[in-house]
C-alpha cells in the first residue's frame, strides 16, 4: 500500500531572509498537512521583465498577483540559454557539461540514460503526472514518466491561424516573424488552456495529489497574439533597445548572427545583416504582447484552482526556459552566455502562502527538483546536483557565495550576485578562445567587460579557477554540494 506524500507544511515560515521586510510576524500553523498538488507552468522564451520583477514596460497583472503572495526569486539562471538542453537539465537535475544538453534538441532520456525526471520521480511516489503542451522539447523524451502520454495541439504553434500566413510559412521559411492577430482566432496556447482547465476539473475529484505540467510556447517565435493584448502597447511606448552594440573588451565568440530569426520571410537572411529599426519595434511590440497574452492564460489556471477550491492545497511553479534577446548587443533571440539570455522569471507560491518574499541570491533551475520534492515530503534521488530552494532562503548554505554555472557550446558561464564570468573554448575544451567579465554591481547590462583589467585580476583568478574545477570534474556541482 503506497504512501501519500505530504507537504512540509512549514516551508514558507523560512522568512528569515536578509532581504525581507521586518515588519509583521508569520503565524505557525498547527494544522495537520494536506497532500500537495503541483501546478508547473513553464513558458517558452520568458525573460524576466515582468511587473512583478520591477518593468514598467509590460503589463502583466496575472503574474503580478501570483508574486504577490509568493517566492519571487530576483536572480534565477538557467543552465543552458536553449530550449531542449534548459528543459532537460531542469526536469533531470542535472547540470550540462562536455556531452550532456548540449543541443536545442537535447533529450533527458537520451542525454541522462537511467536518470528520473521529476515526473517520474513523482508519479512513482504515487502522484497523477500530466503533462500539456511544451515542457521537454519533444513529447517523445521520458514520454513514459507521465501518467498519460504527454499531449499536445495538433496545430503547428507557428501556424498563425490565419489560412493566407499558413499558405505563406509552407512555402518560405517559417512565414512572418511578428504579426497583430484577430481576436477570434485560436492558438495552439488557447487549446493548451482549454486541456488544462479540464485536466484540473478532472484531478479535482480524485484522492491522489497531482504534478500537472502546463508548457506555454509564446512568446516564442512567431511574436501573434490576439489584438487586445498588441493593442495594450504603443510603437513609440516600446521603442528599441538601449545597449544596441558590441560590449567593450567582449570576444567574436560571444556574438552570433541569430539564424532563429532570420528563418522569417521578413528578416534579411544574410548573416550579420542588421534588422531595420522599424521592424526592431515591431518585434519588440510583438514579443510584450505575447508575454501579455501567456499572462492572461496564467491567470485563468489560477483562476480555475480558486473555483475548484484546490489552491489552498496547490503549489503553483513558474518559470522561464530562458530568456531572450530583444536588440541587446545587436543580438536576437538567444544562444548566448549574456544574462539577458540566462536569466529568467522564478516564482513559486506555496500552499497557504499569503506573503510576498523577494530572494535576491543567485539560484538555478535545476534546485527546482529538490524543492519540489521537499514541498512534497518526497526524498530526492541522489543524483540531484541543485539544492532546495529552503536552504537558499533560510541561510543554512553559503547564500553570499551561491553561484550559478550556465554552458552554450564553448561557453561556460558563472553568475555570482556581483559578477558573470565567461570563458570560450575550442570543441576539446584545450584551451581558452576568450573571456568576459562583467561587473553586475555597476554594468548590470554587461556593456564593458573588464577581463584582464588589473582591477579585477583577484576576482577573475577566482572564477576561473572554480571554473577549471568544474571542468575537471564534469557534472560536478559548482557549489561543492
Amino acid at each position: 500500500m503506497r504512501t501519500t506524500p505530504f507537504l512540509v507544511c512549514t516551508f514558507f515560515l523560512f522568512l528569515a531572509l536578509s532581504e525581507r521586510s521586518s515588519s509583521g510576524d508569520t503565524t505557525v500553523n498547527h494544522a495537520p498537512p494536506e497532500p500537495v498538488n503541483i501546478l508547473f507552468i513553464a513558458v517558452d522564451d520568458l525573460r524576466p521583465e515582468l511587473g512583478c520583477y520591477g518593468s514598467k514596460l509590460a503589463k502583466t497583472p496575472c503574474i503580478d498577483s501570483l508574486a504577490s503572495n509568493a517566492f519571487v526569486f530576483e536572480h534565477a539562471i538557467c543552465s543552458v540559454p536553449v530550449c531542449g538542453a534548459s528543459r532537460a537539465s531542469v526536469m533531470t537535475g542535472l547540470r550540462p557539461n562536455h556531452s550532456r544538453f548540449i543541443k536545442f534538441s537535447s533529450r533527458a532520456d537520451e542525454d541522462a540514460p537511467g536518470i528520473p525526471i521529476i515526473a517520474e520521480w513523482f508519479k512513482s511516489k504515487g502522484y497523477k503526472t500530466l503533462s500539456n503542451g511544451k515542457i521537454l522539447h519533444k513529447n517523445k523524451d521520458s514520454a513514459d514518466a507521465w501518467s498519460e502520454k504527454p499531449w499536445r495541439p495538433k496545430r503547428d504553434f507557428r501556424d498563425y491561424q490565419e489560412a493566407k500566413n499558413q499558405m505563406i510559412a509552407s512555402t518560405k521559411g517559417h512565414g512572418p516573424a511578428t504579426e497583430k492577430g484577430s481576436n477570434d482566432a485560436v492558438y495552439a496556447d488557447d487549446e493548451i488552456l482549454e486541456r488544462s482547465l479540464n485536466d484540473l476539473e478532472n484531478l479535482a475529484k480524485i484522492d491522489d495529489p497531482f504534478f500537472l505540467a502546463v508548457g506555454f510556447f509564446k512568446p516564442h517565435l512567431p511574436f501573434c497574439a490576439p489584438t487586445r493584448f498588441w493593442d495594450l502597447y504603443s510603437a513609440e511606448e516600446i521603442g528599441l533597445a538601449k545597449n544596441r552594440f558590441t560590449p567593450e573588451n567582449a570576444p567574436e565568440a560571444a556574438l552570433h548572427s541569430f539564424g532563429e530569426l532570420r528563418a522569417y520571410t521578413d528578416i534579411p537572411n544574410e548573416d550579420y545583416t542588421a534588422v531595420p529599426d522599424s521592424m526592431q519595434n515591431r518585434l519588440r511590440h510583438g514579443y510584450f504582447a505575447c508575454v501579455s497574452y501567456v499572462d492572461h492564460l496564467v491567470g485563468q489556471l489560477i483562476s480555475k484552482l480558486n473555483e475548484l477550491d484546490i489552491a489552498e492545497n496547490t503549489m503553483i511553479v513558474l518559470w522561464g526556459d530562458h530568456g531572450w534577446q530583444l536588440g541587446e548587443h545587436n543580438l536576437w533571440a538567444k544562444h548566448c552566455n549574456f544574462q539577458t539570455s540566462l536569466q529568467v522569471p522564478l516564482i513559486i507560491k506555496y500552499p497557504k502562502q499569503t506573503e510576498n518574499v523577494r530572494v535576491k541570491q543567485v539560484v538555478e533551475l535545476i534546485d527546482l527538483y529538490p524543492t519540489l520534492c521537499e514541498a512534497a515530503g518526497i526524498a530526492s534521488p541522489n543524483h540531484i546536483q541543485g539544492v532546495d530552494l529552503k536552504k537558499v532562503t533560510n541561510g543554512s548554505i553559503r547564500t553570499k557565495r551561491f553561484e550559478a554555472f550556465s554552458k552554450f557550446h564553448g561557453g561556460e558561464t558563472i553568475t555570482t550576485s556581483e559578477y558573470s564570468y565567461t570563458e570560450f573554448r575550442g570543441k576539446q575544451n584545450s584551451h581558452s578562445h576568450g573571456t568576459m567579465l562583467y561587473d553586475l554591481r555597476s554594468d548590470p547590462e554587461e556593456n564593458h567587460s573588464v577581463a584582464g583589467k588589473s582591477g579585477y585580476a583577484e576576482i577573475e583568478e577566482k572564477l576561473k579557477s572554480r571554473l577549471d574545477s568544474l571542468r575537471i570534474n564534469a557534472g560536478i556541482s559548482i557549489l561543492e554540494r
